[in-house]
């Protein structure tokens, strides 16, 4: 199984993010598309060579999960940015559905914002809970700890250095300002629904 790298270069020219910090964030992506691919190649060879049962297998197996995170959260990550300024629909079911859960839109926005600031590498997400109709912010460590099993990702905001550190240094607020201004708010509610 190959998986094939999606083009972003729509995004360069975002405002407040450098063509430069993109790139680099673009090339950083395309890493985690390559080591998914040879991983899994891997893996593919070694249960050809009945190595299904080495230690290298087990471990290129628990790794298989990150390098494939590591992809798709770039993925939801970028897709719900854009260079077009967007607006979370009121009365949506998506606004709605912050507003019963958080309390209100604000109320949301300020513990999205709390999780992002958070010490630490890592991942903030709004995910929805299909089994329980609820939405929930969470903390995602490294692409693979804090997934909140069977939840649906609604809005992912990567908050890993490389996502920020070119462009702002060490204020991780301004990057989280410049997020919430570039939000694609019609994909995140597609998602959504």
């Amino acid at each position: 199984m190959t998986y094939e790298a999606k083009n972003y270069e729509n995004l360069i020219g975002l405002e407040n993010f450098s063509e430069q910090m993109m790139k680099n964030h673009f090339t950083l992506y395309q890493g985690y598309v390559t080591n998914f691919n040879k991983v899994s190649s891997a893996l593919a060879q070694m249960a050809t060579e009945d190595k299904l049962e080495s230690p290298e297998h087990n471990e290129l197996r628990r790794r298989l999960g990150w390098e494939f995170n590591g992809v798709r959260l770039h993925e939801y990550y970028f897709e719900n940015l854009t260079k077009e300024k967007t607006s979370l629909t009121k009365g949506s079911p998506l606004e709605l559905q912050i507003s019963k859960d958080f309390g209100s839109v604000e109320s949301w926005e300020k513990q999205f914002r709390a999780t992002g600031a958070m010490r630490g590498i890592g991942w903030a997400m709004l995910c929805y809970d299909e089994h329980s109709g609820l939405l929930f912010n969470t903390w995602i460590n490294e692409h693979d700890t804090g997934h909140f099993a069977g939840s649906k990702p609604i809005l992912i905001m990567d908050v890993f250095e490389h996502a920020f550190m070119l462009d702002y240094g060490l204020k991780r607020a301004d990057y989280i300002n410049s997020f919430f201004n570039a939000i694609n708010w019609e994909e995140v509610q597609r998602r959504f629904q």
